[in-house]
């Protein structure tokens, strides 16, 4: 069940395709199905066995896909740092190329089709796993997981998380793969032997059959998993007229949260956005406003997104009154996105549940600063590529602190426990892993997306609040200074979703959760096994190749 070797003019096409047809499975394209056909292309396409040419291959496969994928890193910065970008995160491709051509090697693959698809898939979800923890901490962006948000597959993240998703899609992508060669081989046995020799035909014909049930099996059995499905989410009229929508409400363990969101926009999208800081607070408060209007005194929470307030409230005494003035009118503490500037150095972004009258209550600042956005590493050298370094004036320092903070119930009965994920941090399974593990029992994801325009960036975001959802069974918020904003039930469902640059204010009723699910049980073992199995892999792959050439 091999497909026959390509030429090289053949995987260089193969490879540019390939990756063309990924970006279109992610958001805004979202045709999923397309992921499963990309990883096909590339398994075809790798299929010489030669280290260096697949190199090549694997990177220019990635090239094509990370380019458009990331094209909001275009929108945001410059071309050569939105080039270089997508380079590394395409060498990472181009890596897998070369321990592809090692592993295959393995006598214990050879002619195996259902093992070499097992095993493209476990060394295909380790590099990903890889390239999501380094260099600098790693860059999530682009898993197959995350385009599986609206598929059966994409279920499997209740089970083991993005690791366990991506496995599931690679393996079923290399099964299409390996049908439509024995289909292919079916077709030439026909042809050149004439319709008199079908016997010949048959056995392929078979295996591309069982190949493809394979596949879809595969694909689609992760629709018999417990996910928490709930039959009260959606948009809810109360009594007075008010639209609230509801999260699943019917799925609480704990009661439920009563969550007002704002997002305030600004007036100048794009790299300007921020520039006059006062109106980006001001938006926020009046959005504010509008929520007690309708809402004061019955809301656990108002969510404000990151940088929210760009000005620390703590030092900044007007900032200090106008958040005392608007949590008083709703009757509820503000979860604020700020900047902290200790006098050490450095900066903070930080989430502040700020309470009237008592200030800050609850803190939480961001673990995980993205390189070359929020902070800058090996900045004296990359000057020399690039001004661009120039523009994040103060590096982002990381925080220890663990990511929730502590909500007091409107009730006066304990707290509630919001996990705290800030920005591109939702793409990091640990960061929310350890949230959960620590009492979360509801996720928010405060966002500023106002630097990437009118890109895929917050619709690319807002897929991974929604798988999260699903990994860990809590419901969430994602809240953006400009949206893409929305509401996600515990199995992943959109109840509420904003526009891009628009101002907009909305109530969730919120499940509250402590169930917690085998992905979160399994912690980092999934990515441990395919990185351990994938070692295995390798080196009897490489034993393999060295005991060929000595027969030869």
């Amino acid at each position: 069940m091999r497909l026959p070797e390509p030429s090289r003019l053949l995987s260089l096409f193969l490879a540019v395709v390939g990756g063309l047809v990924l970006w279109t499975a992610f958001p805004n394209a979202g045709v999923w199905p397309a992921a499963f056909v990309a990883v096909a292309v590339l398994y075809w396409a790798l299929g010489r066995d030669n280290a260096w040419w697949n190199l090549l291959t694997g990177f220019l496969f990635g090239l094509t896909f990370f380019l458009p994928h990331l094209w909001w890193a275009h929108e945001s910065t410059e071309t050569a740092p939105w080039i270089a970008m997508s380079a590394v995160e395409a060498l990472f491709l181009g890596a897998f190329g070369v321990l592809w051509t090692w592993v295959r090697r393995a006598p214990f693959l050879r002619r195996r089709g259902w093992r070499l698809a097992a095993a493209f898939a476990v060394l295909y979800v380790a590099v990903e796993q890889w390239r999501s923890e380094i260099p600098f901490g790693g860059f999530p962006w682009g898993r197959l997981a995350w385009a599986m948000v609206d598929a059966p597959t994409g279920r499997a993240a209740w089970l083991g998380g993005t690791v366990a998703v991506s496995l599931l899609v690679a393996f079923a992508g290399v099964l299409l793969a390996l049908a439509v060669a024995s289909l292919v081989r079916a077709v030439r046995n026909r042809t050149t032997h004439g319709t008199g020799h079908t016997s010949r035909a048959l056995p392929e014909v078979g295996r591309a059959v069982g190949a493809l049930a394979l596949g879809v099996a595969v694909a689609v059995v992760p629709l018999v998993l417990p996910l928490p499905a709930s039959a009260s989410a959606g948009p809810v009229e109360t009594p007075e007229g008010d639209e609230v929508y509801d999260a699943g409400s019917d799925l609480a363990e704990d009661g439920t949260l009563w969550a007002g969101a704002v997002q305030g926009n600004v007036g100048e999208p794009g790299l300007g956005a921020f520039a006059n800081r006062a109106e980006v607070l001001n938006n926020h408060l009046e959005g504010t406003y509008t929520l007690a209007e309708d809402f004061a005194g019955e809301l656990d929470v108002v969510l404000w997104p990151e940088n929210g307030s760009d000005l620390d409230p703590q030092t900044t005494p007007d900032v200090a009154r106008g958040l005392d003035a608007a949590a008083t009118a709703v009757g509820a503490p503000i979860l604020v996105g700020a900047q902290e500037f200790p006098e050490s150095g450095g900066r903070y972004n930080v989430s502040l549940l700020w309470q009237a009258g008592n200030g800050v209550i609850g803190r939480y600042a961001k673990q995980h600063p993205a390189p070359f956005g929020e902070y800058i590493p090996m900045r004296s050298f990359l000057r020399l590529l690039s001004d661009q370094v120039d523009r994040v004036t103060t590096d982002m320092i990381a925080g220890v602190n663990p990511p929730y903070v502590d909500v007091p119930s409107r009730l006066g009965q304990g707290y509630y426990r919001i996990g705290t994920i800030i920005c591109f941090e939702v793409a990091y399974d640990e960061i929310i892993r350890d949230a959960v593990l620590d009492g979360a029992q509801v996720l928010v994801v405060p966002t500023n997306n106002a630097s990437f325009g009118f890109t895929a960036e917050s619709t690319q975001q807002l897929a991974m609040s929604r798988m999260q959802a699903m990994t860990t069974g809590r419901a969430a918020v994602q809240i953006s200074t400009v949206g893409v904003s929305g509401v996600v039930t515990p199995d992943g469902t959109v109840v509420r979703r904003t526009g891009l640059f628009t101002d907009d204010v909305f109530v969730a009723n919120l499940p509250l959760r402590s169930s917690i699910t085998p992905a979160v049980a399994a912690g980092y073992w999934p990515g441990w096994v395919v990185g351990g199995l994938s070692f295995v892999l390798l080196v009897a792959g490489v034993v393999g190749g060295i005991g060929a050439c000595r027969r030869t």
